[in-house]
């Protein structure tokens, strides 16, 4: 189930995997919710997180790519 879930992220676009990151924090310091359940949105926080790694990481290279070729 976790890949599954892993599977649904790899498909969000930033601002989609940005909001949810924000509605995991928000649940988390809210608290009132069972270790298990706290786990498993930490564990969708860090994906969600690596998620929006990915896309800056790529936006960061195209727009350095973008740069280069303006230069040359």
């Amino acid at each position: 189930m976790t890949s599954e879930k892993n599977t649904d992220i790899a498909k969000l676009s930033y601002e989609q995997a940005r909001d949810e990151l924000v509605s995991v924090v928000t649940a988390l310091e809210q608290g009132g919710i069972s270790l298990e359940e706290s786990i498993a949105l930490w564990e969708r926080g860090e994906a969600l997180a690596a998620r929006c790694d990915e896309w800056l990481i790529g936006a960061k290279a195209r727009l350095e790519a973008a740069k280069k070729n303006r230069e040359d």
